[in-house]
C-alpha cells in the first residue's frame, strides 16, 4: 500500500494487543486499503455475533472472511478453481473478494448459512500485521452502523461505533476509499457481484474471459435467490447513505439546481468534480479530485463532512457512465436512494 508513513503506524505491541482481544472474542477496528473494517474471529460466532449487534446489522448476512495470505485460501474453501489461484498471485493483497464454496467448519455465522464464503487479503500493513499476528481469518465488514458512510479513518469509526469496539488500530485515511469487488467463482461462470477497483477487464486479462456481471433482476432480495447466485454486499438498491437527502445532478445543471434549492430557502451542500465554485455563499461546495481513482479515494470522507454540516440538501455533480467510474457510481446511486431518512439504510451486508 502506497502513502502510508510508516513512523505513524501502530507497532508491534499495539499489533500484539489487537491480536490478542481477538482471541479474546472482542472486536477491533482494522484499517484496509479499502474502508475500515470491524474485525472479529471467524471462527468465533459469539464475537462474530458481536459485529452484528455494533452495527445494527441482520444476523442472516454474510460477512467476507480477511486471509493473511493466499495459502489459507484451503482452510476456507474447498473445491477451488484454477482461476482462483490466478486470481490471488494476481492482485492479492488487494481489493477483490472471492466467493468460493466453503470448507468444513466454516461458521453459518460467517456464511448467513450460504453454501459459500467471500475471501480476500487486504493490501495494507496494519491489517496484514494483525492477520499474521493473529494467524487465522478474520470477518471485517465495514465499521460503520449497518447501511451508512463506510468509513476510511479511525475518526470515523470511533465516532460512530464509540465503545463498542475495544480498539481501533488507526493505519492513515484508506488508499483506495471504496469497499473490494465482489467476484463469485463458485458456479462455474465467474460473476462481479459488486464492482470496484479491480475491473472486469482487470480480471479477464489474468483468466482469460470477461466476467459476467449481477443481472439487474438479481438486484432485489429473493430475484437473487432466483439468479442461482449468493448474497452479497450492495445487493439491494440503498446503502452507503448520509442522512442528509442526497441528489445527482448532470455537470450542465449542478449550479443552477444548487441555487434553485438554497432560493427555496434550503442550506445546500454541494460535491463537484469539474465545476468551479461559484463563490455563492449561500452553497457550501466542495471539489473533489476529476480523476476515478482520486474521486473514490476522498469520496466517503466528504460524504461525512457534508452530512454533518447541517445542510438541508447534498447535491453531487453525476459522474460519467464509463467502465472507469462504475464502482464510484454504483456507491453514489444507492447512497442517494438509501439518504434522507435518518435511519440506516437496509442492505445485504457492508463489507471492505
Amino acid at each position: 500500500m502506497k502513502g502510508t508513513d510508516p513512523a505513524l503506524l501502530p507497532d508491534a505491541d499495539d499489533i500484539r494487543r489487537a491480536a490478542d482481544l481477538l482471541r479474546a472474542g472482542e472486536l477491533v477496528g482494522m484499517p484496509t486499503e479499502t474502508v475500515y473494517g470491524l474485525a472479529a474471529d471467524a471462527l468465533n460466532v459469539d464475537a462474530v455475533g458481536k459485529i452484528f449487534s455494533a452495527k445494527g446489522r441482520p444476523a442472516d448476512h454474510p460477512l467476507i472472511v480477511h486471509l493473511p495470505d493466499a495459502a489459507h485460501l484451503t482452510r476456507w474453501a474447498r473445491a477451488i478453481p484454477k482461476e482462483a489461484i490466478a486470481l490471488a498471485n494476481a492482485f492479492w493483497p488487494g481489493p477483490l473478494t472471492l466467493i468460493l464454496k466453503r470448507e468444513e467448519g466454516v461458521p453459518d455465522a460467517v456464511t448467513g448459512g450460504q453454501d459459500t464464503v467471500g475471501l480476500r487479503v487486504p493490501d495494507h500493513p496494519v491489517a496484514l500485521a494483525l492477520l499474521r499476528a493473529f494467524d487465522s481469518g478474520i470477518a471485517a465488514p465495514s465499521a460503520n452502523r449497518f447501511g451508512r458512510i463506510s468509513p476510511t479513518t479511525a475518526a470515523h469509526v470511533r465516532e460512530e461505533l464509540g465503545d463498542k469496539v475495544a480498539l481501533v488500530l488507526d493505519g492513515g485515511p484508506c488508499q483506495v476509499g471504496i469497499e473490494s469487488t465482489i467476484l463469485d467463482l463458485s458456479r462455474g461462470t465467474p460473476v462481479i457481484l459488486r464492482p470496484g477497483a479491480i475491473s472486469a477487464d482487470d480480471i479477464a486479462r489474468v483468466i482469460g474471459r470477461r466476467p459476467a456481471t449481477r443481472t439487474a433482476h438479481a438486484e432485489e432480495g429473493a430475484a437473487a435467490a432466483e439468479s442461482n447466485q449468493p448474497r452479497v454486499s450492495g445487493s439491494l438498491a440503498a446503502h452507503y447513505a448520509p442522512r442528509t437527502p442526497l441528489q445527482l445532478i448532470p455537470a450542465a445543471r449542478l449550479v443552477e439546481e444548487a441555487a434553485t434549492l438554497a432560493g427555496e430557502g434550503s442550506r445546500v451542500a454541494v460535491l463537484a468534480r469539474t465545476c468551479p465554485d461559484p463563490r455563492d455563499a449561500r452553497l457550501i461546495w466542495r471539489n473533489a479530485p476529476a480523476d476515478p481513482a482520486g474521486f473514490a479515494h476522498e469520496l466517503y470522507a466528504s460524504l461525512r463532512e457534508l452530512d454533518a454540516c447541517g445542510a438541508d440538501f447534498i447535491v453531487v455533480e453525476a459522474l460519467p457512465e464509463t467502465p472507469d467510474w462504475q464502482a464510484i457510481a454504483d456507491r453514489l446511486g444507492r447512497a442517494a436512494v438509501g439518504s434522507g431518512d435518518g435511519e440506516a439504510a437496509p442492505d445485504e451486508h457492508d463489507e471492505t
